[in-house]
């Protein structure tokens, strides 16, 4: 059975930082690409986040960029998200994502891509 599993979330001031982490089991880490999506109530669901399962092509949505990191370890099954320099813009419903794939480079940054989801953890930045 193939679990994610966020944590990291909370409530954090305007400025702050957060690092999300996601462990995953059931799977092969190392063979999937993993990336981090949010949904804030009223808003669009956003993709912020891809990492390729080498770990060495990232993506990062326009929103996020020079703030977030994407990053993984693939001897603890874990993808991480840190997010500094947090906005109230930030405020969201954060999931993980595991998308399986042959290609060690690829990264995918719409959802529909992604095979398996984590229930999600909640940030909030206070202003």
């Amino acid at each position: 059975q193939v679990q994610l599993v966020e944590s990291g979330g909370g409530l954090v001031q305007a400025g702050g930082s957060l690092r999300l982490s996601c462990a995953a089991s059931g799977l092969t880490f190392s063979r999937c690409a993993m990336g981090w999506c949010r949904h804030a109530p009223g808003k669009e669901r956003e993709f912020v986040a891809a990492i390729s399962w080498s770990g060495g092509n990232t993506y990062l949505a326009d929103s996020v960029k020079g703030r977030f990191t994407i990053s993984r370890d693939n001897v603890k099954n874990t993808v991480y998200l840190q997010m500094n320099s947090l906005e109230p813009e930030d405020t969201a419903d954060y999931y993980c994502a595991a998308a399986r794939t042959n290609s060690r480079g690829s990264y995918f940054f719409n959802p529909d891509d992604y095979n398996y989801w984590g229930r999600g953890t909640q940030v909030t930045v206070s202003s």
